[in-house]
């Protein structure tokens, strides 16, 4: 039986596409959210992926010069969906392709509360059940507003964590009294490649979105500085992210088994 699984575990390993990351995008389209915030937010991910400039100077400067990434839309406790998924990046091609996969979506909730928490429940097992093995997975969250719904966001954060999800940074749309600090000690946590903290970028409106987030991609690629001040919970260790790497990979290699 053990020889068994361990082929078994060895074909599915030898299946996985090696990438340099996993990324996975979540965007709130919670009841905060109107229509033409939710236009800005989704052309500013069209605008990062659309530019050559992000696979030439960053993904392609990677040890293997390629990643995978996927897009969720959030908002409510029992609202999420994975509206682009996972997607090998690989070529300006393939990610001009991600980008206009992303223009052809449609806003799936138009309604609804802010539930970060179910949101990152949500999205950490997907790591584990794609064609994938990414030295690296990290979760990016936007959001205009603080969890008022579903499971509690800081226990989400660890259990990601703990599951072998390296990092969570955050993307804010100021407005609301108190955001930053809600995702700096509820929301971010782990580290990025170089050792340094999780970290959240704050746009000052929907219509700085654009840049802000093309500015926290290319960090998460190739993270050679935090752009902005990090949170210390980006120090935590949480027990186990030392050995995320090999966890995060029995994880995947139990998902398909």
């Amino acid at each position: 039986m053990l020889s068994v699984l361990a082929i078994s575990t060895s074909a599915h390993a030898a299946s996985l596409v090696p990438v340099d990351l996993e990324l996975s995008l979540l965007v709130d389209v919670s009841g905060s959210v109107n229509a033409t915030e939710f236009d800005l937010q989704k052309q500013g991910y069209v605008n990062a992926f659309s530019n050559a400039g992000l696979f030439n100077d960053f993904i392609s400067k990677g040890n293997l010069g390629k990643i995978a990434v996927n897009l969720i839309y959030w908002s409510g406790a029992n609202q999420q969906q994975e509206v682009v998924g996972w997607s090998l990046i690989d070529s300006v091609a393939t990610a001009q392709n991600f980008a206009s996969n992303i223009g052809a979506t449609t806003r799936v909730f138009n309604s609804g509360s802010t539930a970060i928490g179910s949101a990152l429940n949500f999205a950490a097992p997907k790591f584990f059940n794609n064609n994938f093995d990414g030295a690296r997975q990290v979760i990016d969250v936007s959001g205009d507003g603080a969890t008022n719904d579903g499971l509690d966001t800081e226990t989400a954060r660890n259990a990601a964590l703990a599951s072998g999800v390296d990092t969570i940074n955050g993307i804010i749309i100021q407005g609301e009294s108190g955001l930053q600090a809600f995702y700096q000690n509820k929301v971010i946590g782990g580290i990025n490649a170089t050792g340094a903290p999780a970290f959240v970028l704050t746009a000052q409106s929907f219509q700085d979105f654009g840049a802000a987030i093309d500015k926290k991609i290319k960090a998460e690629i190739k993270p050679t500085s935090v752009p902005e001040p990090a949170s210390i919970v980006g120090l935590l260790v949480f027990g186990t992210i030392g050995a995320s790497s090999m966890l995060k990979r029995n994880k995947k290699f139990q998902a398909d088994c």
